[in-house]
């Protein structure tokens, strides 16, 4: 990291040094295909399948370092062009793609993610002991994950809640889990008058188990986020048996389908009515909450496999 920050063409130096590591292993493998998993290829003597899970580095710029952009901006395209098909996440993705790149739309191909196992209906007694530790009631609080960064909308969260009456926040707080990331202003001094006033709740990073009791618990996930190329936490909740408020931006409507409420991001009157109207609506939580197991069903990581072994059919034949 060091030898980064100071050494001009560092990302260029590392690279040639990654490529002729991986041209070293191919000699000894001899592998048949080649599936790079993330955005940039090295060059390889056959046939190439490549993953592009969002181009945020060109819609969001300034969610990445710079040097980062810079070097997807030089080495992402020429990625994009060796190989024979593609994956992406999302038909949102995949539009993207075609529109800025000019990728034919046959060499692209979306195949939805899917959520791990450990994210399922749980009960008070099965989440009691995660929840404890935080000072939260089954049921009783809004969930919002994601990292803490611009591109997540949590300003626009934190507006909507904190127009509801002080009542209503104390006995629902709201709960925000992910790691720090990055971005200062006005979003992050209300976050943290709310997590001192005891409204919101942080919890910082969790792990696997204790995070899927915590999306199981919630009344509902709130996800605002501005872009996103699958959006997994959407189906983390709806596999989880738990209603889904989300933005009416990028990829999200799509995986969401009609089993959320999708709100319009830049708007927190908006936001802060459906929170309301989940409040006092039970049979409309649990309405939510049953189309959203029925959503997930859609997802499978078995469906994602067969989906991805018949595109490297198709890049052998």
């Amino acid at each position: 990291l060091v030898v980064r920050k100071h050494l001009p063409y560092s990302y260029e130096l590392n690279r040639w040094a990654q490529q002729k590591v991986f041209s070293r292993g191919v000699r000894g493998v001899k592998p048949t295909l080649y599936h790079e998993p993330s955005f940039l290829s090295y060059q390889f003597d056959g046939p190439t399948v490549l993953s592009v899970h969002d181009l945020s580095w060109i819609r969001y710029p300034e969610a990445h370092p710079a040097e980062r952009v810079r070097a997807m901006h030089k080495f992402f395209e020429p990625s994009l062009r060796r190989a024979d098909l593609v994956i992406t996440d999302s038909d949102y993705v995949r539009g993207e793609l075609i529109e800025v790149f000019g990728v034919a739309e046959a060499k692209v191909k979306t195949i939805h993610l899917a959520a791990d196992e450990v994210f399922q209906r749980m009960s008070s007694e099965e989440t009691g002991s995660v929840l404890q530790g935080l000072g939260l009631t089954h049921g009783q609080y809004w969930l919002a994950v994601g990292t803490l960064e611009p591109r997540k909308n949590l300003r626009l969260l934190l507006e909507a809640f904190s127009q509801l009456p002080a009542s209503l926040r104390k006995r629902c707080p709201l709960v925000i889990s992910g790691m720090k990331g990055w971005g200062e202003g006005g979003w992050m001094r209300a976050l943290t008058s709310l997590v001192q006033s005891g409204d919101v709740i942080y919890t910082g990073y969790l792990p696997r188990k204790e995070q899927a009791a915590l999306v199981a618990s919630a009344k509902a996930l709130v996800y605002p986020s501005l872009y996103e190329g699958f959006g997994l936490p959407l189906v983390e909740a709806m596999q989880c048996g738990v209603p889904v408020i989300a933005s009416d931006a990028s990829c999200l409507p799509e995986v969401l389908g009609d089993a959320g409420v999708l709100i319009d991001p830049y708007d927190p009157d908006s936001l802060k009515d459906r929170l309301l109207e989940l409040m006092d609506d039970k049979g409309l939580a649990t309405l939510l909450a049953e189309k959203s197991l029925r959503r997930s069903q859609d997802f499978s990581w078995k469906k994602c496999a067969q989906e991805t072994v018949s595109v490297y059919k198709k890049a052998l034949a």
